[in-house]
């Protein structure tokens, strides 16, 4: 191994930009491979809600301690990036009321902080509520922005020598004789160039496109492509996030971001994730489901509906069902093609978890001994990607 291994790593949402900033921590050299700009997928694409943990908590607790603890992890480390307003989970009928104490239980297992309101209380702290509310649960909830999110992981990795390369898209992979990546192909979108780059270790960070850099080198991921609808309206109705207490479903998030309102959001599944319409009827129901949370919404102008695919686990479940959690997984174990990672699933909120996962398996690898620190470390300014 050379003294500054290579790291290469494709994508350059909020994972890759993770990875970066962890890798070049630790001491790697770091080129980051981008078709597009930074945070041009899902990862710009997403509502911005910065989870508690508590829309899983019940479900997959798996999913919820892993967003509390990194939620913790990012108001420290990303405090430019996140609005601290809390969010509420509000039970308007007995059906939400009898699924509170699944709640508590779930909240209390994943160490996620909550405090009862009655419907009172509720609406004084959220005037614009269903004043049909019964009851309401505060939890630490927040919302980001998602670019500067992105942004801020890559300027911290550039000022320590992370190169971003954007509109360079892989067109293959570059195998040696041992079944050892050894770099990729890659296409500049910009000149029509093809060449080669080099490298220690790929890292596949693309999210929904996974699969298809993993099926360049005859490899796999348990992957599903699930997106989701989302809708804005051009009035910020509630200060905190705003989520129906009971099983997650379409419609059921309202989250307060800047001067808008954005509804979140369905599931379903997709094969091609380059071009998934946005159809009324969802959006018809988004609004349905959203309305009856927030009356005053029927009001506002709809600014906008818009897409986007998530990454998730592939398992025997389906929908809503399907695991939130993330994983990492060495190539070399599923199909003996050496020298090739993959990061997938999760939430935006999780990013940096995901990242250190993947840094501790690339260096585990190549037998760096470097640990993590990005727990601890504050992020240059999202401003600063575009002054090195």
């Amino acid at each position: 191994m050379p003294d500054q291994p290579h790291a290469i790593i494709i994508g350059a949402g909020f994972t890759g930009c993770a990875t970066a900033h962890d890798l070049t921590l630790r001491g790697f050299k770091v080129t980051v491979l981008e078709r597009g700009e930074i945070a041009s997928g899902t990862s710009g694409r997403t509502h911005g809600l910065l989870h508690s943990g508590a829309r899983y908590c019940v479900s997959e607790a798996e999913a919820g301690i892993e967003c509390i603890d990194e939620n913790i992890f990012l108001r420290k480390i990303a405090k430019q990036c996140i609005e601290f307003n809390g969010g509420l989970f509000v039970a308007l009928n007995e059906a939400d009321v009898a699924y509170a104490p699944r709640f508590i239980e779930g909240a209390h297992a994943c160490h996620i902080p909550v405090e009862e309101l009655t419907g009172k209380a509720a609406l004084r702290l959220e005037p614009n509520l269903n004043p049909k509310v019964l009851l309401a649960y505060l939890v630490p909830d927040g919302v980001f922005d998602p670019l500067r999110l992105a942004l801020a992981f890559a300027a911290s990795a550039k000022q320590r020598g992370a190169q971003f390369w954007p509109y360079h898209q892989v067109k293959g992979l570059v195998i040696d004789g041992q079944k050892q990546v050894r770099g990729v192909r890659v296409w500049d979108r910009t000149s029509g160039k093809e060449f080669e780059v080099r490298g220690d270790m790929l890292v596949n960070a693309t999210g929904v496109w996974a699969g298809e850099i993993a099926a360049m080198g005859n490899t796999s991921v348990p992957l599903k492509q699930t997106p989701g609808v989302m809708v804005a309206f051009d009035q910020r109705a509630t200060q905190r996030v705003i989520n129906r207490l009971n099983e997650p479903g379409d419609g059921d998030i309202i989250i307060p971001q800047r001067r808008m309102a954005v509804i979140g959001t369905t599931s379903f599944e997709a094969t091609d994730v380059d071009y998934i319409p946005v159809l009324k009827e969802q959006v018809r129901q988004m609004n349905t489901e959203a309305f009856e949370l927030l009356p005053i919404l029927r009001q506002a102008h709809m600014r906008g509906a818009y897409m986007s695919a998530r990454p998730l686990i592939d398992s025997s479940e389906e929908g809503r069902s399907l695991s939130r959690t993330f994983k990492c997984y060495d190539h070399q174990e599923i199909s003996g093609l050496g020298g090739f990672v993959t990061i997938t699933g999760g939430k935006a909120t999780t990013c940096r978890g995901m990242a250190e996962k993947t840094a501790d398996l690339v260096c585990q690898k190549l037998g760096v001994r470097a640990e993590c620190q990005t727990r601890d470390v504050v992020l240059s300014s999202y401003r600063d990607y575009y002054q090195n």
